[in-house]
């Protein structure tokens, strides 16, 4: 007989641990909960960097946190503050062990190591032995995502560097948050930089594509950077990293069955115009444990329809090259104060304060996109309609 449990959390990143962080706060850690992962998180494999107002959750373990930020692109560069917001980073390695601390103060937690066979309708498999829960959530994709015509397909991909300097050559009070001064080669490009203090930094060279890059690509793209726009021509690379995420408008569906809910990335966490996803996770992660401790259902709530809408006009401008995104970004920090559009970003704006901004952008060339993706949508839903028809035709 399987083992069963209150809650199955498949997945201990930042969707599966938050979870478990939101689940503490809302006075749920006495539950007979299951933690799977495929192997124990020892070291720095990732950072997430995120905008917010005030303290957060995960505000004793912030590894650097800037209230300036600097924007360049060809003929505009500016430096701004961002309050009330702050810019924040926050360590993969840190995050693990705040979390085991804590974790391992739960009365009834099991944690369980090995590959994932299978997420289903309130069960999972591992390692050939099923267990059952309450409620299974899960922030395991079940297969690598790929493009699916007739949505918008992106890859934010980057390769970064903790870069040292011999001698002082950053300000810790200012992080670059997008450089569009190199060269685009027809696609998405810019690097950021993210100083810890004057000597030591972290340089990640950023792409919005359809293709990767060879690592010999990342490596020469970010050595001509540190070179030539930072004037370095002695460093040491301390650490590296880098990443692949998803940028698509495609749907996420959210619940396998009655009993299981996709979390993270898995669950449409990822924004799709810009790849962020930690505090997009805060908000699900927050609903879910609320609503299980006053006993409601859990599914998550979706953001209003029209910033999904705003997400695929952006990919298809992007997509189709309809404008350049140097420029695209520079008219938008250029024309609207940088906390309206960290706001607005963030998917916390009113209708009306979203209008000067979305007037701030290229009109003809974002209604075109527009209108693209409005027919889009209508073919959708025909095709849709067709196949009901279709399927009510052979019943009969």
């Amino acid at each position: 007989m399987a083992q069963h449990f209150d809650y199955i959390v498949a997945g201990a990143g930042a969707a599966g641990l938050s979870l478990l962080h939101h689940l503490e706060r809302a006075g749920l850690s006495d539950r007979r909960v299951l933690l799977l992962d495929r192997a124990p998180k020892t070291r720095n494999d990732r950072t997430w960097c995120f905008w917010e107002a005030g303290e957060g959750p995960f505000e004793p373990i912030i590894f650097r946190r800037w209230g300036r930020l600097a924007f360049h692109a060809p003929g505009f560069s500016h430096t701004f503050g961002i309050a009330p917001y702050a810019y924040k980073m926050l360590r993969g390695l840190d995050f693990y062990r705040h979390m085991d601390e804590r974790l391992a103060r739960w009365p009834r937690l099991t944690r369980l190591y090995g590959e994932l066979e299978a997420v289903g309708d309130g069960f999972v498999r591992l390692e050939g032995q099923t267990y059952t829960a309450d409620w299974v959530f899960s922030s395991v994709l079940s297969e690598p995502l790929a493009p699916r015509p007739p949505y918008h397909y992106l890859l934010q991909h980057f390769r970064g560097w903790v870069i040292e300097a011999p001698h002082p050559a950053f300000d810790p009070a200012v992080a670059t948050f997008m450089d569009f001064r190199i060269e685009q080669q027809g696609e998405v490009r810019f690097v950021y930089v993210l100083p810890f203090d004057e000597r030591r930094a972290l340089v990640e060279y950023t792409l919005f594509s359809a293709q990767l890059l060879s690592e010999a690509e990342y490596e020469q793209g970010l050595r001509a950077y540190v070179g030539e726009r930072l004037g370095l021509a002695e460093y040491r690379v301390l650490e590296t990293e880098a990443g692949v995420i998803p940028m698509t408008d495609a749907p996420f569906p959210t619940r396998i069955g009655e009993r299981t809910l996709r979390i993270g990335t898995a669950g449409g966490q990822t924004k799709a115009s810009t790849g962020y996803t930690f505090q997009r996770i805060q908000r699900q992660c927050r609903h879910i444990a609320q609503s299980l401790a006053q006993g409601r259902d859990p599914t998550p709530l979706t953001s209003p329809a029209r910033f999904a809408f705003y997400d695929s006009v952006l990919l298809n401008v992007f997509a189709k090259k309809r404008y350049a995104g140097a420029r695209a970004f520079s008219d938008l920090f250029q024309r609207r104060p940088a906390p309206q559009v960290l706001k607005f970003l963030d998917e916390s704006t009113a209708l009306l304060e979203e209008l000067p901004i979305l007037f701030s952008m290229n009109v003809p060339a974002f209604t075109l996109a527009a209108l693209d993706v409005l027919a889009a949508e209508g073919r959708r839903q025909l095709s849709a309609l067709s196949a009901q028809r279709s399927a009510l035709s052979r019943k009969r």
